[in-house]
């Protein structure tokens, strides 16, 4: 294991004792200090490169939010350096792209399980492994749901490498391929797209730790396609909020 002249964990910049066994874990660095917003007593920890990090209290209870910047890899350095420092549970927050008619810009989607359609699990499992989020995460996180009062949905999300392969796969050399594919998760019920889970799930799973996702829907380019109703949300306030309030379910559950 590589670490910093000064003992740090080498990207994200932590040592033991500067985040609590709960993480919340969105994409984008600006939406740590969003998420930490709802911490008690909330302070800036460490800012490395795409890894920004908050610690403060829940309940009581030591939380962190650290942000894994954009795709698998990247999220499973996050990930991987977190547990060895003490991190036992997390929380992806992020956004998703609708597939399956049902779901609608502005609602939750709550991953169950990810297609391996990336390249960073493969590096840590044969592909016949299948990437899970762990019970009591989902678990807590259709409560948080119920709780607010949101629209949510459960299910397997699609995971990729690239952004633009999804939105304008025509243009790929691989386009038979990725148009193909496509079909098959729509096919297969397949919820939502994006691009962290799958690599977070299957670390997970191989570190013996909880890990479960929750999804802002931004659009649904399959609506689109049909002409039904559209909305285009950006705000990720819910996803935040139902992780925020999942969080405090799994910490009482836990003291319990």
């Amino acid at each position: 294991m590589k670490y910093s002249e000064h003992g740090e964990q080498y990207h994200i910049g932590l040592n033991k004792g500067d985040v609590g066994e709960y993480v919340i874990l969105p994409g984008d660095p600006k939406r740590c200090e969003k998420i930490a917003a709802y911490f008690d007593n909330a302070e800036l920890i460490a800012d490395r490169r795409e890894f920004t990090t908050y610690t403060g209290y829940l309940n009581g209870t030591k939380v962190s939010v650290t942000s894994t910047g954009i795709g698998g890899s990247s999220a499973s350095i996050a990930l991987e350096e977190l547990v060895n420092i003490g991190a036992k549970t997390f929380i992806r927050v992020g956004t998703c792209g609708g597939i399956d008619t049902n779901v609608k810009g502005g609602d939750i989607v709550i991953a169950t399980g990810a297609i391996r359609m990336e390249g960073t699990s493969k590096e840590y499992a044969p592909i016949e492994f299948p990437a899970i989020a762990n019970l009591d995460v989902i678990n807590s996180l259709v409560s948080a749901s119920k709780n607010l009062n949101y629209e949510y949905h459960t299910g397997v999300v699609q995971c990729k490498d690239s952004f633009y392969g999804q939105h304008s796969p025509e243009k790929m050399p691989v386009n038979y391929e990725l148009l193909n594919k496509w079909e098959a998760w729509k096919k297969m019920g397949t919820l939502a797209s994006e691009m962290e889970s799958a690599a977070l799930f299957i670390v997970g799973s191989f570190l013996k730790v909880r890990v479960g996702s929750v999804f802002l829907t931004v659009a649904n380019q399959e609506r689109e396609k049909l002409n039904l109703e559209n909305p285009v949300v950006h705000d990720t306030d819910k996803a935040i909020k139902t992780a925020i309030e999942a969080l405090k379910i799994l910490i009482a559950n836990d003291k319990n």
